[in-house]
């Protein structure tokens, strides 16, 4: 894990109506919402209703949508899972290592010491609001600039 990809900060699903006009552009194409989001985030916390349903052609799309180093964290749940090092199976165990959740702990000093901790051991750290909640993100990214990563 480079320092470049130690730290990923995204959402629960990239599509929330309250990001209109607030983080997407009024007239961008629902198609093209993937694809935005990537500019900006690192990761995307899938929840299971939204990807067990996906088939071979989706995951396709969003693979070929969501740049290299962009990855997606898959709620636990029985389906096929794509085979790339991009798709993770969140496991409880797992989850427990490398997911933060902002919405639950939102004090950023307590998150500067879990990166930190990361950063020793050079495991990847998921930072994910569930609730989709702009600022927190917004603050977790300037927190993983700030600091290097």
């Amino acid at each position: 894990m480079t320092a470049a990809n130690l730290v990923l900060v995204g959402a629960s699903g990239w599509q929330h109506a309250a990001w209109r006009g607030a983080f997407y552009p009024d007239d961008l194409p629902e198609d093209w919402l993937l694809s935005y989001y990537a500019t900006r985030f690192q990761a995307v916390w899938l929840p299971a209703a939204l990807w067990q349903g996906a088939s071979g052609a989706t995951w396709d799309a969003w693979l070929h949508d969501a740049h290299e180093g962009f990855h997606f964290v898959l709620e636990p749940a029985a389906g096929p899972i794509p085979a790339s090092e991009r798709v993770r199976l969140a496991a409880p165990e797992w989850e427990q290592r490398h997911v933060w959740w902002l919405d639950d702990a939102p004090d950023l000093r307590q998150l500067a010491q879990r990166i930190a901790r990361h950063a020793e051991t050079g495991e990847p750290l998921y930072v994910f609001s569930r609730r989709g909640d702009l600022r927190l993100l917004e603050q977790a990214l300037s927190l993983v600039q700030v600091m290097g990563y």
